[in-house]
């Protein structure tokens, strides 16, 4: 940490318990006075008591909300969204045209043709003349359940365009869509991010875990576009389409009241309700994501992740990975790497053996910060999840610590809360801080229970249902739970 010029202040702001996290950028040097090292304090964490009575209000908006509706004719786009690549100087923009298709288990649907319409931007620093023209791919899903009562998805065509040559903090224009069967969108705007160096940063950066589509969901997206970020990243658990039945039935507890189900179902039209939902934001802010374990959606022939994989745009391949679960990208002077829980990340894992190389490919120069990205904590004081990831933590803790992983963000667990400086449950001035937003508003509500409250530490041998993410079974050493209550949350 002492290698940094620059300080990058992680302040957590909560406007009704529903986390924003901006990074602001000040310039300060590591060491002088005016900045205590973490583990000495003073701890004065910017925050707010959790209001309990807020989590009533984690109730799924219905398909009959004017924000969830189709709101365009024919193969005009909808669902529009931005995504970065690994620099500043190109970005993904995605959308969707035509209808999805539900039919019965038995009923084949004739999937629209991804051919039938082009997948074209046209951009460029003014609204007129778009003098820029980008051509991308296309793309339809299937989310099959072929048993006597369900119903099978096929999605409208999905469109990924990259788009390049773009200069660094540059606000760009943009429309998307066919222009030569009348299928064009409107005109959108959103601003690239700076040049990667060690004093250059974007200016606000929106983290946030576990939204779902509720009531609560539209309080911290509303949150978010008031505070005007210049990125925003989801660490997992996206639409909660999981929580449904195939005829859009839904609960709280899918196993608990469908245990007889033969497969665990979803109702992909909820996917297609956040995208609309979350357009107002995404298509001028880059949004990038990384799966949690409501995006499994198991299929019968073991096929998983089809939405998520499908719906977005990853820089995979420009990060040298080969895989949507895990990459990694610049956003000014600070190198983001996002990485999968629910895949392999053993030590002779792909996913692992690029880790290596991608931190090792870090000049630290350039891009002084470094922060990871996955869903599940490796350390909560919460009941709920807790010790969960305790074998990828053992796979990957020593990696990230040698590399000096400064931040790290995760969701999973509904709550906000923030770590000390820490390697292997020890307090270290080399460690990463980490911090839990999996409070985005989602219809499980809020984590109120904590593990060393008496009576509430879980069974490390008790397996969660196996279709949300499961994990290996360890032998756990003795490390007790351990919190200090500051404003009304945890530290």
């Amino acid at each position: 940490m002492g290698l940094f010029n620059f300080i990058l202040q992680v302040v957590a702001v909560l406007i009704c318990s529903y986390s924003f996290v901006s990074f602001a950028v000040h310039g300060y040097k590591i060491g002088s006075n005016d900045i205590p090292s973490t583990l000495d304090g003073p701890f004065a964490p910017h925050t707010a008591p959790f209001d309990v009575s807020l989590r009533g209000n984690a109730v799924d908006l219905p398909d009959t909300d004017p924000r969830v509706r189709r709101r365009v004719k024919g193969f005009q786009p909808e669902q529009i969204s931005v995504s970065l690549s690994t620099t500043y100087d190109s970005v993904w923009i995605s959308w969707i045209t035509g209808e999805f298709q539900i039919s019965n288990h038995d009923k084949n649907i004739t999937p629209l043709d991804p051919k039938s319409v082009a997948s074209v931007v046209r951009y460029g620093t003014s609204r007129n003349p778009l003098n820029h023209e980008a051509k991308g791919y296309s793309l339809v899903y299937n989310q099959l359940y072929p048993f006597e009562g369900l119903q099978n998805y096929t999605s409208g065509i999905i469109h990924h365009a990259r788009l390049t040559g773009l200069k660094p903090d540059k606000l760009y224009y943009y429309r998307c869509g066919d222009l030569s069967i009348g299928a064009l969108s409107g005109v959108y705007s959103f601003k690239t991010m700076p040049v990667s160096s060690p004093n250059s940063y974007p200016k606000r950066i929106a983290v946030m875990g576990d939204l779902g589509l509720t009531y609560n969901t539209s309080t911290t997206i509303n949150h978010v576009i008031s505070n005007d970020p210049q990125l925003a990243l989801l660490v997992g658990d996206v639409t909660y389409a999981n929580l449904y039945l195939t005829n859009g039935t839904g609960s709280d507890c899918y196993s608990c009241v469908y245990p007889d189900s033969p497969i665990h179902e979803t109702y992909q039209p909820r996917w297609d309700y956040w995208g609309r939902f979350m357009q107002p934001l995404v298509s001028k802010v880059p949004l990038m994501v990384v799966e949690g374990n409501h995006e499994i959606e198991k299929q019968v022939e073991n096929q998983t992740f089809v939405a998520y994989s499908s719906r977005f745009a990853f820089p995979a391949k420009e990060s040298g990975s080969s895989s949507t679960f895990y990459y990694s990208f610049n956003a000014g002077g600070i190198h983001f790497v996002m990485l999968g829980a629910y895949i392999a990340y053993h030590k002779s894992s792909d996913q692992y053996k690029w880790l290596e190389r991608d931190l090792a490919n870090v000049d630290r120069s350039i891009t002084p910060w470094l922060v990871a990205v996955w869903h599940p904590p490796w350390y909560s004081s919460y009941n709920a999840h807790y010790r969960e990831a305790e074998c990828m933590m053992v796979a990957m803790e020593e990696l990230l610590y040698s590399y000096a992983v400064d931040i790290v963000f995760n969701g999973h667990v509904h709550a906000y809360e923030r770590s000390n400086r820490v390697y292997n449950y020890t307090l270290d001035p080399c460690g990463p801080v980490h911090i839990v937003v999996g409070d985005g508003g989602n219809r499980e509500k809020m984590a109120v229970v904590h593990a060393d409250e008496p009576g509430n530490c879980p069974d490390p041998t008790t397996t969660p249902d196996q279709h949300i993410g499961g994990f290996c079974a360890f032998n756990f050493h003795d490390w007790p739970s351990s919190r200090s209550v500051l404003l009304g949350q945890t530290a």
